[in-house]
Parts: C-alpha cells; sequence; structure tokens
C-alpha cells in the first residue's frame, strides 16, 4: 500500500480495522459503536428470521402439492407471518422484473422451491467504512455490502479501508462515489438491509429508502437532530417529519414516534407499510430498525396506528386521539375518522389549556418476539460486541416495557406539579398495580414509568398519598391546588405489590449505565476545525492543546508569507 502510514492512525473496533488520517477528513464518531453493536445485533437476528419464515413459507405451500393455488396467494389473503415471508429473496426468474419475479418461486416436480439467496446489504452514508466493514467480517450467512458517500474524500479513505481488512472484506464490501438518494431511486427493492445513518436528520434519504428496499426487508435508519425533534423547533420539525412535536418529559419517545410516523408515510406512497421490531433512543440520538411491507389493504391501517397529542400546560397530563377507527358488519371492514374530541377545552384535572402536537405513532415500537431474540444472541456472544455492557443493559430494559402504552408519566413532575414528596417508585408502582392496572418502566428515562392506567386513577392515586404526606398550602389558582382540591373517587392501596419490581431490579441487572467517559457525545464533522465552542463537546485541554498547535502552526505560516513578502520587496 504505498502511502506513510505514520501519517494514520489505526482504530480497531469488533473484528474491522480503519485508517484515519491525523487530520479530520472523514468522520468518525467513537461514541457510535452503541449504534454499531445494536445494529450487527438486530441483522444477525434478522438473518435468522428470514431463515425461519423463508422455510415456513416453502413447507406450507409444499403441503399444498403444487397447486395452482400456492404460487397465486396474494399477500392480503395469507395470515401475517406468511404475508411477512412472501418475498424473503427467492429465486428470481430470468428476464422478469426484479421487483415482482421473486414473489414466485421455482416450481419443480409439483413442488415449491426457492433458494434464499444471501441477504445484500446498503449502507447508504458509510464514511470511513467502519460500519460497512463490521458488517461484513462480523455478521454470518451476509452478502454484498454497499457502500456509499457523495464526498470523494470519504470513498478513496472507505477503499483503502477494505484493502486494509484482507480478502473478506475484498470480496464482500463495494464502495461507490453516489448520492444516496439516486442510487437507491434507481436500485427499487434490491436490497434486503438499508442502513441510513446520517449527520443530522434522515429525512432527505426516507423517500427513497423506503423504495429500495426488498418485500419484508429492513430499514435501519438513525436520527441525531434530536433538539428538532424534541420541540427545540416544532416549525422545522413540522417540515422535516410531518409531525409537531411537544416539550414534555416524554420527548425522546415522541422522537421516536415522530420518526416512525414518518417512515410509515412515505411507505403509505408507495402502497408499503412498515412494522417496527426494535426502536432505541441511546445517547444523541434515536434509531429505529422496521421491516417494510407492500401489501395495499394492509396499508389501509395506517390511521389506526397513528395518533395526535394532547399536553396540558398547567399538569402532567396527556391524552391521545387515534386519527382513524375501524367499524366491522359480518366479513366487511370500513375505515372512518376517530370519534373526537378525546379532551374538553380545559383540562379536567387542572383546568388548564392543552397543546396539540403530532401526528406519531402509537402502535407498538417494539416486537416483543425480535427483542427476546436479539438479547439472547447479544449474551450468548458477549465477547463480540465491544459496547455489551450498554446495549444489554438498554436491551433488557426494553424487554420488561409495556409494549401498547403510548409514551409515559414521570414521578417527579407529578409531584412537582403537587409540590409534594414523592413516593418511591416501588410504592407508586404497587398502588397502580393494586388499582387493577399494568406499570412499567421505559428504556428513555430511568425515572419514567408507563401505565395503562388513565390520568383521573393516576391524580387519584396522588391525592390518597398527600392525604397522608400533607404539602404547604399553595395559590388556589395553581395547577396541584385546583386537582388536590378534588376528592378522590378511588382510594389508592399502597401496599406493596409483587410486580412492583421488574425481574432486572429483582436481580439487580444494571439497566441504565453512566457513560464510558467524559464529553461523551458527537463530534465534529469532517473538515471542521476545533474552536473555544467546543469546550463543552471536547474539554478546556484538549480544546486548548488543539488551539495552541492551531496557533504555532498560524504563527509558522504568517513568517513564511512575511519572509515572502520581504524577498519580493527586496527584489
Amino acid at each position: 500500500m504505498s502511502m506513510d502510514l505514520n501519517d494514520y492512525t489505526i482504530i480497531k473496533e469488533g473484528e474491522a480495522e480503519i485508517l484515519m488520517h491525523a487530520k479530520n477528513e472523514v468522520f468518525f464518531n467513537k461514541t457510535q459503536v452503541n449504534n454499531r453493536d445494536m445494529s450487527i445485533a438486530v441483522l444477525r437476528t434478522f438473518i435468522s428470521k428470514r431463515k425461519q419464515e423463508h422455510e415456513a413459507l416453502l413447507s406450507k405451500r409444499n403441503k399444498k402439492n403444487g397447486s395452482s393455488s400456492d404460487v397465486e396467494d396474494k399477500p392480503n389473503d395469507c395470515d401475517i407471518n406468511i404475508e411477512k415471508s412472501n418475498d424473503q429473496g427467492l429465486e428470481e426468474k430470468p428476464n422478469e422484473d426484479p421487483c415482482t419475479a421473486s414473489e414466485e418461486p421455482v416450481k419443480i416436480e409439483g413442488k415449491v422451491r426457492g433458494k434464499l439467496k444471501p441477504p445484500r446489504v446498503l449502507e447508504a452514508l458509510s464514511a470511513s467504512g467502519l460500519r460497512a466493514l463490521r458488517y461484513a467480517r462480523e455478521v454470518e450467512g451476509i452478502g454484498q455490502v454497499v457502500a456509499l458517500d457523495n464526498d470523494k474524500g470519504a470513498v478513496e479513505a472507505c477503499q483503502r479501508n477494505i484493502k486494509f481488512n484482507g480478502s473478506v472484506a475484498c470480496s464482500k464490501v463495494e464502495s461507490h462515489l453516489a448520492d444516496a438518494r439516486v442510487y437507491m431511486l434507481t436500485h427499487p427493492k434490491e436490497f434486503d438491509v438499508v442502513d441510513l445513518d446520517p449527520y443530522g436528520s434522515p429525512s432527505l434519504f426516507l423517500d427513497s429508502a423506503v423504495q429500495s428496499v426488498v418485500d419484508g426487508g429492513m430499514l435501519m435508519c438513525t436520527a441525531t437532530d434530536m433538539a428538532v425533534l424534541c420541540g427545540g423547533n416544532g416549525e422545522v420539525c413540522y417540515s422535516k417529519y410531518g409531525s409537531y412535536p411537544l416539550r414534555g418529559k416524554y420527548c425522546h419517545e415522541m422522537a421516536l414516534r415522530i420518526l416512525l410516523a414518518c417512515i410509515e408515510s412515505h411507505a403509505n406512497r408507495y402502497k408499503r407499510y412498515i412494522v417496527p421490531v426494535l426502536s432505541v433512543q441511546m445517547d444523541f440520538y434515536v434509531r429505529v430498525f422496521v421491516r417494510v411491507y407492500t401489501s395495499a389493504s394492509a396499508m389501509k391501517n395506517t390511521p389506526l396506528k397513528l395518533s395526535y397529542v394532547y399536553q396540558c400546560i398547567g399538569c402532567d397530563s396527556f391524552h391521545l386521539q387515534p386519527i382513524g377507527r375501524t367499524v366491522s358488519k359480518n366479513t366487511s371492514v370500513r375505515y372512518l375518522p376517530g370519534f373526537a374530541p378525546v379532551v374538553p377545552q380545559e383540562c379536567s384535572d387542572c383546568g388548564k389549556k392543552f397543546n396539540m402536537g403530532g401526528p406519531i405513532w402509537s402502535a407498538p415500537i417494539h416486537d416483543q418476539d425480535w427483542v427476546t431474540s436479539i438479547l439472547a444472541d447479544v449474551k450468548s456472544m458477549k465477547n463480540c460486541y465491544p459496547a455489551y455492557e450498554r446495549i444489554s443493559a438498554v436491551l433488557t430494559t426494553i424487554s420488561e416495557e409495556l409494549p401498547d402504552v403510548p409514551l409515559f408519566l414521570s414521578l417527579h413532575n407529578l409531584c412537582a406539579t403537587l409540590k409534594c414528596t414523592s413516593p418511591s417508585a416501588v410504592i407508586f408502582r404497587s398502588a397502580v398495580i393494586n388499582a387493577g392496572y399494568q406499570i412499567s418502566g421505559t428504556h428513555v428515562n430511568p425515572l419514567g414509568l408507563k401505565s395503562d392506567a388513565p390520568m383521573d386513577v393516576i391524580w387519584d392515586i396522588m391525592r390518597c398519598w398527600v392525604k397522608n404526606h400533607p404539602v404547604k398550602a399553595q395559590p388556589a389558582d395553581q395547577p396541584g391546588s385546583v386537582i388536590l382540591a378534588k376528592e378522590p373517587v378511588l382510594q389508592a392501596n399502597f401496599a406493596r405489590a409483587v410486580a412492583s419490581l421488574s425481574k432486572a431490579q429483582a436481580k439487580k441487572v444494571a439497566r441504565f449505565l453512566p457513560n464510558p467517559e467524559r464529553h461523551w457525545g458527537p463530534k465534529l464533522r469532517a473538515g471542521r476545525q476545533i474552536t473555544s465552542k467546543h469546550i463543552s463537546l471536547l474539554g478546556e485541554e484538549a480544546v486548548n492543546g488543539c488551539l495552541n498547535d492551531q496557533d504555532s502552526e498560524r504563527d509558522a505560516k504568517r513568517q513564511k508569507i512575511e519572509k515572502s513578502n520581504d524577498a519580493i520587496a527586496e527584489s
């Protein structure tokens, strides 16, 4: 390799190694090791599930003894499991459109047979190519990995890293200089997995990404513009994602649900829909893993999965308004607008007005079967994941979340509204369970609590708590005073319930880990220079060291220019 290795630093992550130039020419973020490890874990499970679904589909069709109906089954006529498997890489017939040919497996001697090809992966924004290299070297059964970037320097670095990683990488990974949007549009339904991990918002790439995934394939998508998604700039969020965010304690989960609703919206334009298998908020970003399917009939259910959110400006109450509903009559189903309003003009608890946000994805954001499989795989191969401790902690917490409860409450916020001392999480959870409702934690916030109990039940529990733990008198017009002025309908039982602790808590399994080092977070874009404003990001010592180096370089350049100017003047 004709280059000076002294100019490069070798970075090893998992089984892959990359060469990083001393200058910040190609973006690399050490923090994203959690993201890459989680993606590898999901990809391994996807390959396993894909194989199982393919075998189940062939088994079902073979049982029909090769009748003509077995090949002509439509996705919306099958049960959901078969629909999800209707297109899992079956062998294509020659001279046919690749978008449709794989729906008909090869039929030989009265039996349906199909060969499952290794999944093709597209990393749309590859930068140094580390993610693509880790996929190729660490994921068994993976096919070709295509790494794209629109920056010439990044593609050169990626190609250099491919060669540096040896024959396996050279045979499986290919790097191209291309606009990801154009490439995905010109390769429709060609990739089993499409990975989007941009620096900022993925909204520019979603329309082309949902077209590039095969039926039943996986779309992995990261969004790092959390200030926008969490309500810092609501109008910008609406322009990018088509949804208005609210600044509640649940804003990070709302960010996940806004991203899912946006992906679904883009998929619907092509008679497609998504099924989330895992949705994660970690560090400074959100990451969703969804499967993409094609079905004009199933797409009609989208309004049932979306809701608007009404957030009271006075207390912590929130309410969801589904966009659509269905009415069944005999065997027919009618799709109708959702019933409204779900809230009055003023909050029934504290009398204040509501802010309205959304629409958000209000259906489940995880598939618990997938989460269990991913967690089991991670634990069985713990030495293969550099960020094992962190991703296993996140997956453990997700595995214990209530799957069908959108958003969550903050116990500290409830108490702040009432100006009262806070009950312990165990006592509060016990009261909810004793009232006949479910409650769990959330991976998004250590203090967050998901519950299917309505807000009037939650406030009744808090009223009963305040009766035993009186508060100081507050002005009558305060939200807390209005809430406490009402007598509780439900008499809360604070006796400790058996299920008040999750299994992970009972076994004292770590669920929320601290950052591994100081200033853990997103780093500078490629080509950017460190300035004094980055002190909060990198630390004062690091910034001062870099600035001193830059000053010395600048002084040397100035002296060189002055000498040349003097020489010109003398001549």
